[in-house]
Parts: C-alpha cells; sequence; structure tokens
C-alpha cells in the first residue's frame, strides 16, 4: 500500500498532510510485496443477498430501503398480492437491529429479487475484473443492478459485459462515480484505550474500530482448549502487509509518544482469488468480504467493551476535541440498511456520518488487484472521511448504539465512504463480542 509514511513533521502538520494526501497525492491500496497470497478457498455470499425469508413471505418481493421520511419502501412485481408484507418487514427489520420505519409503502418492481442476484452473481465478477469498474450493486432502492464505473468508455463495457451475459438492458443501471480509495492517517494519548483513537503501526495511522473479546481455540484432542483474548479490530490494509497475519505491532497514539505496545496483529486472513465459474471474485483479482483485521491487547493494557469515543462537536463538524468520559455505548450488533443514517468516529474528521445508499456491494479498491465483496455505502454533501479514518467503527444512532460494521475506504471529494458489514467481518474472523 502506498501509505504516507508516518514521520515528525506529519504530526506538526497533521490535519493538513492529510488533506492533501487525500486530494494531490491520493493513498491508493496496494499489496506491499506483489499481493496479498491466496487461500485456498473463497466463502461465497449467501443467495438473495440475505433477504430469503422476505423472497419467501412477499410474493414478487424486488428490494427494500428506507427513505428520507423514515417509511420502508417494498419492491414487488405485482402490488396487487403482496400478502402479509407488513408483519414481514417489520419483523425482519427489528431482527437487523435497525429501528422500525414510519410506515410502508408498496412500490412497482420489475424484477424480483432471485432474478436480480442470479444477474448479479453473474456480473459482478466479470464487470470487476475491467479497467474503470468501481462497483456493482444488487440496488434495492432501483430495483436494478447499478454498476458505478470512473469514465463513459468503462460503462459502455460494463453495458456490453452485462448484457453478453445474459441481463436485460432495462435492468442495467451505470453510474459514473469516483474510484475508492482507502482512508489511511492522529491524536492524544488515552487509557483505558476505546474505540474511535488514533493508533500507529510501523509508519502509518489509523483508527482503533471497536473492542471486542474473540474466543480463541488452541491444542487438538483432549489438549483442546477455548479461552478469550482481549482485542481490538482494525483493518486488514492498516497492517505491515493486507492480507496475512504478519504480527503487525500497535502503538496509541504514537510509538513516539508512548513507546509501550498496545497490541499485536492475530487474525488477518489471507486474499483468495478468482477461480471457477460460480466464484464471486474476478478472475486476475483478489477478494474478500471485509476489509478487516483483529490485534490482540498486550498485558496491562486496559480497555473498555462497548464504548466509542464521542467528540465535542459534531457530526460533520471535521472536530477531533474529546471530552474523555463521553461515549457512544454500543448496546446491539446489527445491518444498515438503505436509507438508515450511519455514523462513524475517525481520527482524522472525528464524528461523521451520511445515508446508507447501497448494500451488499462488491466494491473495487483503486490501483490494486482487491475486490472487497458485499460492502455499504454512505454519501453526504459534505465531507465525511478523510486519510487515517481507516478501521473507524460504524454504527446507527446516537447515544446507545448499534454497531454495524467497520469503515476502509471512500471516494477523493471525502462525501462517501465504505464500510464493511459487521455480519461480514465476523465470518472471517470469528465471533466477536463488542459489549
Amino acid at each position: 500500500m502506498n501509505r504516507r509514511p508516518f514521520t515528525l513533521a506529519a504530526v506538526v502538520t497533521g490535519t493538513a498532510l492529510v488533506f492533501s494526501a487525500c486530494q494531490d497525492d491520493p493513498i491508493q491500496p496496494a499489496s506491499p510485496d506483489g499481493g496479498p497470497e491466496v487461500a485456498a478457498q473463497q466463502v461465497p455470499l449467501v443467495g438473495a443477498r440475505g433477504q430469503e425469508e422476505l423472497v419467501d413471505a412477499i410474493p414478487g418481493f424486488g428490494g427494500l430501503y428506507i427513505d428520507e421520511d423514515g417509511v420502508a419502501n417494498i419492491h414487488v412485481t405485482n402490488v396487487d398480492d403482496v400478502g402479509p408484507a407488513d408483519l414481514a418487514v417489520m419483523g425482519y427489520l427489528a431482527r437487523l437491529g435497525t429501528e422500525a420505519p414510519r410506515g410502508i409503502r408498496l412500490r412497482q418492481a420489475d424484477f424480483t429479487i432471485p432474478q436480480l442476484d442470479q444477474w448479479f452473481q453473474e456480473t459482478s465478477p466479470a464487470v470487476l475484473g475491467q479497467p474503470g469498474a468501481v462497483f456493482v450493486d444488487l440496488d434495492d432502492r432501483e430495483n436494478r443492478i447499478t454498476i458505478g464505473v470512473e469514465d463513459p468508455g468503462a460503462a459502455e463495457n460494463a453495458r456490453t459485459i452485462a448484457t453478453q451475459l445474459g441481463m436485460p438492458a432495462e435492468a442495467i443501471r451505470v453510474v459514473l462515480t469516483e474510484p475508492i480509495l482507502p482512508m489511511n492517517s492522529l491524536q492524544d494519548r488515552h487509557r483505558p484505550v476505546v474505540g474511535g483513537l488514533q493508533i500507529n503501526f510501523p509508519g502509518f495511522l489509523c483508527t482503533l474500530g471497536f473492542n471486542a473479546i474473540a474466543q480463541v481455540t488452541t491444542g487438538k484432542g483432549k489438549r483442546r482448549t477455548t479461552v478469550e483474548e482481549n482485542s481490538f479490530i482494525t483493518n486488514s490494509h492498516c497492517t505491515n502487509v493486507q492480507g496475512g497475519t504478519e504480527g503487525t505491532p500497535y502503538w496509541q497514539p504514537l510509538e513516539s509518544v508512548d513507546p509501550v505496545q498496545i497490541g499485536t496483529e492475530v487474525d488477518d486472513p489471507r486474499y483468495s482469488g478468482g477461480k471457477g465459474r460460480n466464484n464471486p471474485c474476478p478472475r486476475g483479482f483478489v477478494c474478500r468480504q471485509s476489509d478487516a483485521s483483529r490485534a490482540a491487547y498486550a498485558d496491562g493494557i486496559t480497555f473498555e467493551l462497548g464504548k466509542i469515543a464521542m467528540p465535542d462537536v459534531g457530526p460533520n463538524a471535521s472536530s477531533v476535541a474529546w471530552t474523555t468520559g463521553n461515549f457512544f455505548n454500543i448496546v446491539a450488533e446489527g445491518t444498515a440498511v438503505v436509507g438508515n443514517t450511519a455514523n462513524k468516529v475517525g481520527r482524522t474528521t472525528g464524528w461523521t456520518q451520511g445515508t446508507v445508499t447501497a448494500t451488499n456491494v462488491d466494491t473495487g479498491v483503486s490501483g490494486t488487484n482487491i475486490v472487497q465483496l458485499g460492502q455499504t455505502f454512505v454519501e453526504n454533501s459534505v465531507r465525511v472521511v478523510q486519510g487515517g479514518d481507516s478501521g473507524s467503527g460504524v454504527f446507527l444512532g446516537t447515544g446507545n448504539v448499534t454497531l454495524v460494521g467497520i469503515l476502509w475506504g471512500g471516494n477523493g471529494a471525502g462525501t462517501l465512504f465504505v464500510f464493511s458489514p459487521l455480519s461480514n467481518v465476523e465470518s472471517e474472523l470469528g465471533e466477536l463480542t463488542t459489549f
């Protein structure tokens, strides 16, 4: 990864340097040693994009999103024959941990979720393997497959590929968008350690997303034992080598400020390549479902489970001032839905928020051969992310909050951030106790 190295000058003028890094010299994700090693197999995503219960309960179900008024909008192919849609949707959203909608509205759909999902799985790896492709989304709001590309040439190529694979032209929506960049780049020392603080690994800065307790099994047979390991979660690209566990050391806030190491990377799955007809990863690329890694706390380092620092000003005030003792309290884990307001706390831009605009998005990472599968996009008209915010925990609500994922990237303007859903993180790092 071409991350801007940390130097003494970067501490003195940290904010200005990070701004410059994102605008004039964007931090490009790349593998320092020629690319993450390829694992034996990539775990496939769940069919129907995790909405099987709605597909079963609502005839002709074509997607769900929550609009600006808090109303749940349901796409169906036949609005006169939907069955008990309200009960199904209310139960589904409750199980996701999101707040109850203010109402339910039916919308005419052209396609069902199973149709869109089949086209998505066939098209995503083929399109994302092409130059200029940024993301492929099974778009709940538009009832289409939405493809993000960098330029008109890539748009034409994407349409051609999708139609050649059998997708109807009317099911394809192509939009011009900026490439997705990882966010890498500070602040004060704090103990106990909580989410949202700056961490330092050799030469670089990131954000500690959230604390967790992991169940770790060692030994075999009768000697097999399971112990709890005090941990924190940050990005895989906030390690010495993205993908693969090589024991990256961490300090907080900086090794030069406090040379006592707070933790060591212990779990960072390798990225896997695209092979076979039904593999969701494009040929020649490597993929994972989350840009996440787990570090084990060193003995004697105090931390607080379920706490994320709450900046004094916010949201979207670009302030990192924090009065110790003010926290967002994680009280639940859940999944973001299109239309939700999602928050994050990062060491560069502090507390920011935006609207979830897309979920289950297969996302290419600019300047690399990496694709992150099943990601979530959050957008605003103002800057909500900047270099160094990588690793920020993402949550719904304020005060008592629902943890939904970990931020890893955004566009060059900083008006969009991308996060890996918590379910994807736990599918790769194992079950985590976060509060």
